[in-house]
């Protein structure tokens, strides 16, 4: 029998990993908003360094109420913005046996959905990609393609091994983090910095900021903000990674950030999820985190002006 997976969110990185399960024999539908009739007409095709491949959901609904089958997974990978209320988004589908899974950006996004459905499984994924949509039913996946992970708040379960393996079997490396907060605390090094500052320097790429020597020191005093943070929390992560992080950057293939992405598409940012979050962390255990803070104060700003423009 299939593993019924329904995909909430049909962005570049919920239909590139969507599209994978599909290859490996998962049957994935997808719940669409402004792309539902693309999708429902054409699919998606994703063009990749992995590989071109086709992605034709079993079901395209545009309301949960629509979806016919039961979900073993429901994959939300929507953006994590305060206006979308994951919990009554899903709530109609999730049943008995059903795993919800956060592949999503940001740190301390798990709590409402656990809260809503503590009996269920709360799995969280961390994806490690360079991809975009460039138009709806259309991804291009550039570089990277990992993805990590693991049960809120932590360990795994068969279920988890399940997942890992058909991501495996259809080429995606996975890893299954027994503590998965840590590993986003890590990915938070990379967002935290990167993704504001592409904005803020007018549309720059990662090429451009790790070559940025003034740039590139703001980015190091971010991340040490965001590794004191961690260690607070109790999820100390090594100094060490800090130039894993930037010599990582330096070797990928010059990407623009997703905030940018939503930038330059007057979409909303995810400046509370990447930012916000962290300064509400860092005041509760009264850690100075600076840096973060003046990015967070600017994006906010710059963030409201855009939804206004959209409008």
């Amino acid at each position: 029998m299939n593993t019924n997976i329904l995909l909430v969110g049909t962005g570049a990185v919920g239909s590139y990993y969507g599209a994978r399960l599909a290859q490996a024999g998962a049957r994935v539908s997808a719940l669409c908003r402004s792309d539902f009739a693309v999708v429902k007409k054409k699919g998606i095709a994703v063009k990749s360094v992995c590989g071109d491949y086709h992605f034709k959901p079993a079901e395209v609904v545009r309301a949960i109420s629509e979806y016919r089958s039961d979900p073993d997974f429901i994959i939300v990978a929507t953006k994590v913005l305060p206006e979308i209320h994951i919990p009554d988004m899903i709530r109609e589908k999730v049943l008995p046996q059903t795993s919800v899974v956060l592949l999503q950006n940001g740190i301390g996004i798990e709590e409402p959905v656990a809260s809503a459905f503590p009996e269920n499984e709360l799995i969280s994924a961390i994806a490690f990609i360079s991809v975009s949509r460039p138009e709806y039913g259309l991804i291009d996946h550039k570089d990277y393609g990992s993805i990590r992970i693991g049960g809120y708040p932590s360990g795994s379960s068969s279920k988890i091994e399940l997942l890992a393996g058909m991501f495996r079997k259809a080429g995606v490396p996975c890893e299954i983090e027994n503590d998965i907060i840590s590993a986003r605390w890590r990915k938070l090094m990379w967002n935290a910095p990167f993704n504001p500052i592409s904005v803020l320097t007018g549309g720059t790429d990662t090429r451009e900021m790790i070559e940025s020597g003034p740039t590139l020191m703001v980015a190091r005093a971010v991340m040490e903000e965001v590794r004191t943070l961690a260690e607070k929390t109790g999820h100390p992560i090594p100094p060490s990674s800090i130039d894993t992080v930037i010599n990582d950057t330096r070797s990928m293939a010059p990407t623009r950030t997703s905030m940018l992405q939503d930038y330059d598409q007057k979409r909303p940012m995810e400046v509370e999820a990447i930012l916000g979050s962290a300064v509400r962390i860092a005041q509760r255990h009264a850690v100075s985190v600076p840096h973060i803070e003046s990015l967070y104060g600017l994006l906010t700003l710059i963030d409201k002006k855009n939804r206004y423009l959209s409008g």
